[in-house]
């Protein structure tokens, strides 16, 4: 039994805006890490999709917003590249704090760069730009989770690791 409303599918508005969350977090990440020139940007996009595949072919696949609007925008992407998997794998998956690091570098690496940046070549623009990946990435990303996503999701219903995780410090 569940104690809130979840969507079969989310509003379109909702994956729009986590998908230009992302984008932009991606974005300023790209930014930030050009002033170490091409290699650094490759390797960037690199983890960026890294971390995009890795999503979708361990979660989305068998998550049920599979082929839906989900609330992380991935549920209508994830059959263009991927077969439908199992929903009990989903549900049974239990990840740690490590299976986040992944995730955790999309920020890490334009943080720690433009840092090293301000150390050599001190500007006002990356100072902001370090700013802004900093609020959209912890409180930005933690609003819209909290409370336009894993609150209405029906896959936390079914089970859901990352909400099995993050929880834990809650009880």
């Amino acid at each position: 039994m569940t104690d809130h409303n979840s969507y079969e599918n989310y509003p379109f508005w909702i994956p729009l805006l986590s998908v230009l969350l992302s984008l932009s977090i991606y974005a300023l990440g790209f930014y930030i890490l050009s002033g170490f020139g091409p290699i650094a940007v490759v390797l960037y996009l690199i983890v960026c999709l890294f971390v995009e595949f890795k999503v979708m072919s361990r979660s989305c696949v068998s998550c049920y917003y599979y082929g839906k609007f989900c609330g992380l925008g991935r549920g209508k992407l994830a059959p263009l590249f991927f077969k439908k998997g199992d929903p009990k794998r989903f549900t049974d998956r239990k990840i740690g704090l490590k299976d986040l690091i992944p995730d955790m570098l999309v920020v890490l690496f334009p943080l720690l760069g433009g840092i090293i940046y301000l150390f050599l070549h001190f500007n006002f623009l990356t100072l902001g730009l370090i700013l802004a990946i900093i609020i959209l990435a912890m409180p930005v990303t933690g609003f819209m989770r909290t409370c336009f996503i894993c609150s209405n999701c029906k896959q936390r219903d079914l089970g859901c690791p990352a909400e099995k995780l993050f929880a834990k410090g809650k009880k």
